[in-house]
């Protein structure tokens, strides 16, 4: 056989079992969130492997549990990571960086919120770098009783969405608010699709909705204008979008339907329900994906 034709072979057969160098990682959690933090990988982003382990045990926070695991690897390579740590009472959320994904840095509590005396709680902090400004942007939920018209939600439970950046996790911008859509919104993921042109995917935290929205910006920090109908449906939350070529996919906890589910979108304004093409292991819960190389997905998997 010629080596063109087995060139041809080679090129067909890594069609099949994606020689890319490219994988994709997806932090995770398990209930009661005691544990810590957990990976799951994939090579196609559509079906997922858990490593079965724990990478990271909370110990900060009032409660020390580390839920909505947010992760993004900056310019330098390094990760970084933040995450729930306590359902109440907290005003901030935990922040840990690692080169590898296994070896840590010592945990830190960032207090977002000191400033606001009666912040009820900090909620899903979401990290992304922000290359046209070289700067982290870190957005996440709280309630302040009393702050925004109330709605039909409770005063403890009617959430803003604020935010802060950092170049460097040692100097931090003030908190500001950063998505008043009239409305109690948590779990919002910011997703760039080109310069000057970013998506943002939200719960809507209304009682009678509990559902996915979109809203756009020319800007990261935004504003965040033309929030869309949902595109959910009711009792879902902890959105997380990833491109895979053309397309994006969202990833999704339906818990009213006890699933985890995937919306695929060109454009955000028109999803479809690929839910039935997806794998996601039992248990895994509200995370962040990320592109990375082979390379970290193997070395993970070396150290199980």
């Amino acid at each position: 056989m010629s080596p063109f034709r087995f060139a041809i072979i080679g090129l067909a057969l890594c069609g099949l079992t994606s020689c890319s160098k490219q994988a994709y990682l997806f932090t995770s959690f398990h209930e009661p969130a005691t544990e810590g933090l957990r990976f799951l990988y994939s090579y196609d982003a559509y079906h997922w492997t858990d490593l079965n382990k724990t990478f990271l045990k909370p110990e900060v926070g009032t409660q020390k549990v580390l839920r909505d695991p947010s992760i993004v690897q900056g310019p330098d390579g390094t990760f970084h990571l933040v995450w729930t740590c306590s359902w109440k009472g907290d005003k901030g959320f935990g922040y840990a960086s690692s080169k590898d994904l296994i070896t840590w840095s010592e945990q830190k509590f960032l207090p977002v919120m000191e400033s606001e005396p009666k912040t009820v709680n900090v909620w899903a902090p979401e990290i992304f770098y922000d290359e046209e400004k070289k700067e982290f942007v870190i957005i996440w939920a709280s309630t302040i009783p009393f702050r925004f018209a109330k709605g039909i939600e409770d005063e403890d439970n009617n959430h803003r969405m604020y935010s802060i950046t950092t170049k460097d996790f040692v100097s931090f911008s003030k908190p500001s608010l950063f998505l008043d859509p009239g409305f109690s919104v948590i779990d919002a993921v910011i997703v760039k699709r080109a310069s000057k042109d970013y998506v943002l995917v939200l719960k809507d935290n209304t009682r009678p909705n509990r559902n996915l929205k979109v809203a756009f910006a020319k800007d990261a920090l935004g504003p965040y204008e033309s929030v869309s109908e949902t595109f959910s449906p009711k009792l879902t939350e902890g959105p997380t979008a990833v491109k895979v070529g053309k397309d994006w996919l969202i990833y999704f906890d339906a818990y009213g339907q006890k699933i985890y589910s995937a919306y695929k979108t060109s454009d955000f304004k028109t999803f479809k329900d690929v839910t039935s093409e997806v794998s996601i292991p039992e248990g895994h819960k509200h995370g962040t994906i990320i592109k990375v190389k082979r390379k970290v997905i193997e070395g993970l998997k070396n150290n199980r």
